[in-house]
């Protein structure tokens, strides 16, 4: 994979693939953090007299839609930079163009969410062309985009050179690959999260590569169903119980050890206010939902971590939005951040309860990517890190 460092970028014009895909409230952006991520190269760029073409997509639009604008987003990068940032009338067309070659050193134009353009999701050659004609370089660092092969960041690397990762998508790919591939050990792997099919690959790579997984959230409950426990009206989808039955077959003969929750918190229902009380057991009763690993486990697991050379975290415990149902994920989320091994969080929802309990700042590596860190960590190849191989 080509970086930054491979190539000569000092006053090009440059063509940007971030990830600004942000939740927007009320018309504005309610969380920076992936705009804040892509700052480090944004800033290297214009120190070296770049300007700058910048592209993302927001959301799911199908066609133009001014909901998904990307004007709120232009504005946040503009606050938190204090730089000309100018948002195109468009994705691509003449009076894009236009206003790309007018760009002097260090300014910034924004396009519209490329998204409203068909060929983006098709991988269009054609609108490939179109992205090379804003500019005369081009950096990709748009990890959670880096999974699917569309056309602002697989074939445009085609029409458009020299053509290099960006500081963000070089630091994702060298530190989930990494933690994989060369930890320092003990590996201790958390995977939580709602269904087994979600997760399986990372499971079945992480059984020959970690030291000890740790289990946690709905997914626990197809492991127990195949084990022969009662699982009462907790999550428990069908197809996931041949898959977590063949992880424990699996398990028996593998590197890692597979730690599976020994007591729970029920619930009677999917709701904060529903009576709840800690199960001593796994063995769910009817009219009860597992929603949330119980003390010993949570205890248990954090002992583990405590323990770790590395840990890498993907999925919470539980359902730990409701306080209720809370204390398992704050639990392991204390533990990585007071881990002293080197720490590698997943994006998601892990990400959001590290910046539930005030703890986003307290792990080496919190990645942006959601489908992206889970190919990755499965050893898939990246159509957006191929393109720039």
């Amino acid at each position: 994979m080509r970086t930054l460092d491979d190539i000569d970028l000092a006053g090009r014009r440059v063509f940007v693939r971030v990830d600004f895909n942000v939740p927007l409230q009320d018309g504005a952006v309610a969380d920076d953090a992936r705009i804040r991520a892509a700052l480090p190269t944004l800033e290297r760029l214009r120190q070296d007299g770049c300007s700058l073409v910048l592209a993302s997509h927001l959301g799911r639009p199908e066609g133009v839609d001014p909901g998904l604008s990307m004007g709120p987003v232009a504005e946040r990068l503009a606050e938190l930079t204090g730089w000309p940032v100018k948002l195109a009338p468009a994705v691509v067309g003449p009076a894009v163009e236009e206003a790309a070659a007018a760009l002097e050193p260090g300014e910034v134009l924004l396009l519209e969410n490329v998204r409203f353009e068909e060929g983006e999701t098709r991988n269009d050659p054609a609108l490939a062309e179109a992205y090379a004609r804003l500019a005369d370089a081009y950096v990709d660092d748009a990890f959670g985009a880096a999974h699917r092969a569309h056309a602002s960041n697989a074939a445009v690397t085609g029409a458009l050179e020299p053509s290099a990762a960006g500081l963000l998508l070089q630091r994702e790919v060298e530190t989930i690959t990494g933690i994989v591939r060369e930890p320092e050990r003990p590996l201790v792997a958390i995977v939580g999260g709602a269904k087994v099919t979600d997760k399986i690959g990372i499971l079945d790579e992480l059984l020959g590569k970690a030291d000890t997984i740790l289990v946690g959230g709905a997914m626990c409950f197809p492991f127990f169903r195949a084990l022969g426990h009662p699982t009462g009206d907790s999550l428990c989808h069908e197809e996931d119980l041949e898959p977590a039955a063949r992880v424990l077959a699996d398990a028996r003969g593998a590197r890692a050890t597979l730690e599976l929750p020994v007591d729970l918190v029920i619930g009677e229902a999917f709701d904060a206010d529903a009576p709840h009380r800690v199960l001593e057991s796994v063995d769910v009763p009817d009219g009860w939902m597992g929603l949330d690993i119980g003390p010993a486990t949570a205890g248990a697991y954090a002992a583990a971590i405590a323990g770790a050379g590395s840990v890498l975290w993907n999925g919470p415990m539980g359902a730990f939005e409701m306080e209720p149902f809370a204390a398992g994920t704050r639990a392991v989320a204390e533990a990585v951040a007071e881990c002293p091994g080197t720490t590698v969080v997943g994006g998601g929802d892990s990400a959001a309860a590290l910046a539930r309990f005030g703890l986003a700042d307290r792990v080496d590596h919190l990645s942006t990517g959601g489908g992206a860190t889970l190919e990755l960590l499965e050893g898939a190849t990246l159509p957006g890190v191929e393109a720039l191989s």
